[in-house]
């Protein structure tokens, strides 16, 4: 066996179980942790921060109902900002690499480390691995896989399954992936069900839970199947579920395995209740609109206000057999949209980029157009407490100040709030300050145009998929034509559409960022500059700022949630002063339409709303519906 004895660069991941939660000291770097228990010792949990609600014992989750009864069909149509897959259409089901398009929701085929519990900020608990062990160091992470775990053709799951995929990842897997596990070196196959992960000592705290959340696959499956290809042939997995019918372009249907190895581990009990999760695909939000309508589809999650507010009056919701819920979003809502390609010349100038964002009056959207169901997102970590807010603090300026020749004098003020309109629709005052930011940066109008420093006239192309942003667009390209720029709406189909968002081939397109309560690794693919230039990157606006890069450094090491907060409003408070976006609006709510067939339990956890995993359907009100099947 390989040894490993590399000295740790940033503070331990704590690991606590419950009785040891209390008697466990800060770790520091170099610190033994023979003395506190820790180190070396098998833990059910682990936690950014050390805390876990549960303990080794626990038999079920609190959000859960533990007697929830098994069968019926799912039927929904995925949101279309659904993470970095196609919600309008698939041509693969590798979900895990940057070629293709996989569909919504693969994830339920794979078994993964471990599981979070939503009802924590970060803790995940032992799904494949019952236990798990840290080294002194903290570069090691020892997993002792259940020997139970089986993939669904009946073969054993083992260490080598662990250690072969958590490498491929590294090396083939999709770059929000790949480029986020760079800092783990390796994995070694101890025994059968036994494997260690070795870290660089650069990692992130975050790191190990990250990885610990992947999908593990067959090595002997793929070792068969070129993993960097895009197929349509359904994979081997080990998860709850497996693709089960399906036609591309139309539906895919992920149906329960009945034998699954995992069914009775408290991390899943009371969870994983539908026999059929069925996504259907549609290319326009109405003809959705009217199949749920039609009882097609049983669960809808609205994100259209006007169709919130005025068009649930068919029969179905008047006779209340579709009704209406409003469940909590506590988690942070994270960055929504329209992100500015700065990679292009013309938007180089943060003058320019800022200018933009004076054109569009979302005051005047809000009442006319969205029924005043929204606020206005300010920040990259809206809804959260690392959102900055009015001056920096003093624990603030300890982190900025060494940067003050890198950034905006703004950073140091009140915390960048974008431009309030009158509501009029036309506000000539905030048009006037765009024309002036638009001056400064060398901009003069010539004519009907607004024409650069390098003689070419302003032109804008909003890219999107979906026909639904076309009316928030238009009065916003009104106004930049009053400024002399030509803006136009290009609607391409899902394909065209992620691939040239793979490739950076757009000038300004709209996106919605979400964020767990504890950063990881992810925001370096978001915002980071070595994601700038990587196809296929959350990082759209092509940020590359080595203090923003530095200020990422600084959250992803904080020993504690208080330091990581104070980070990220750093952080926060650099990107909101790059004007790299203009910001859309959020709200801490999600807006719930189903046919009255389901039961829920009483409890929404905050930090995720994963209705898939937690609802069922309740017999008799489906057999009164006559939806019983």
């Amino acid at each position: 066996m390989n040894t490993f004895s590399r000295p740790s660069r940033r503070k331990l991941l704590k690991l606590t179980g419950a009785a040891a939660l209390a008697a466990s000291a800060p770790l520091v770097p170099g610190a033994s942790l023979a003395g506190d228990g820790i180190a070396g010792k098998r833990r059910h949990g682990l936690s950014v921060f050390g805390d876990l609600k549960y303990g080794p014992d626990f038999t079920h989750f609190d959000y859960v109902n533990p007697d929830a009864p098994k069968g019926g069909r799912f039927i929904f149509q995925a949101p279309y900002w659904y993470y970095n897959q196609n919600s309008l259409t698939y041509n693969t089901f590798n979900a895990f690499i940057l070629k293709g398009d996989a569909p919504p929701r693969m994830e339920l085929c794979f078994d993964t480390l471990m599981v979070r519990a939503y009802d924590e900020p970060d803790a995940m608990y032992g799904l494949l691995a019952e236990t798990v062990e840290v080294s002194e160091d903290g570069n090691t992470y020892t997993f002792n896989l259940r020997p139970e775990a089986r993939f669904h053709d009946g073969s054993k799951l083992t260490a080598d399954d662990v250690a072969f995929s958590l490498m491929l990842l590294k090396g083939d897997g999709h770059p929000q992936i790949s480029q986020n596990i760079q800092e783990l070196l390796d994995a070694e196959i101890l025994d059968e069900y036994r494997v260690a992960l070795h870290f660089s000592g650069k990692q992130s705290r975050q790191l190990p839970l990250l990885i610990a959340a992947l999908p593990i696959f067959s090595k002997r499956y793929y070792t068969a199947y070129d993993f960097s290809q895009s197929t349509l042939t359904a994979p081997l997995s080990s998860g709850a579920y497996k693709v089960g019918k399906h036609a591309v372009g139309r539906f895919v249907e992920y149906h329960r395995v009945e034998d699954y190895w995992g069914n009775d581990l408290p991390v899943l009990r009371g969870q994983k209740n539908f026999d059929v999760v069925r996504v259907d695909f549609y290319r326009d939000l109405q003809i959705s609109f009217e199949a749920f309508k039609k009882g097609e589809m049983t669960y809808r999650e609205e994100f259209r206000s006007k169709t919130w507010a005025t068009e649930y009056t068919f029969p179905a919701a008047e006779d209340k057999r579709v009704i209406k819920k409003n469940f909590p979003d506590g988690r942070p809502s994270g960055a929504q949209g329209w992100f500015i390609n700065t990679r292009l010349e013309k938007f180089k100038d943060p003058r320019v980029r800022r200018a933009l964002s004076y054109a569009f009056d979302f005051e005047w959207s809000n009442k006319n157009l969205f029924f005043n169901l929204y606020q206005r997102t300010q920040s990259f970590f809206e809804n959260s407490e690392m959102k900055a807010t009015g001056l920096p603090t003093p624990e603030e300026l300890t982190l900025l100040e060494p940067f003050r020749d890198q950034v905006s004098e703004s950073v140091f003020e009140e915390a960048y709030i974008q431009p309030v309109s009158n509501g009029s629709g036309f506000d000539r005052g905030l048009l006037r300050e765009a024309s002036q930011l638009f001056s400064d940066a060398g901009y003069q109008r010539q004519g009907t145009e607004l024409v650069g420093p390098d003689g070419n006239p302003l032109t804008i192309e909003f890219l999107n998929n979906s026909p639904a942003f076309e009316r928030v667009l238009n009065p916003y390209i009104k106004n930049l034509e009053r400024l002399g720029i030509k803006a136009t709406f290009r609607l391409v189909d899902a394909a065209q559409y992620q691939s040239r968002l793979n490739d950076y081939d757009f000038d300004i397109c709209s996106r919605r960022y979400s964020l767990n309560p504890t950063l990881s690794e992810a925001i370096r693919t978001s915002w980071g500059s070595a994601a700038a230039n990587t196809p296929g990157t959350y990082n759209i606006a092509g940020i590359s700022d080595p203090v923003v890069d530095a200020l990422i450094d600084k959250a992803l090491e904080a020993d504690t949630r208080a330091e990581m907060n104070v980070a990220a409003r750093s952080l926060d408070r650099v990107l909101r002063s790059g004007h790299y976006w203009v910001p859309q609006w959020f709200k801490p709510v999600h807006n719930v339409a189903v046919w009255d067939i389901f039961g829920h339990p009483d409890i929404t956890p905050p930090y995720f709303f994963p209705v898939e995993d937690l609802w069922w359907i309740d017999q008799e009100k489906a057999e009164k519906l006559g939806k019983a099947g």
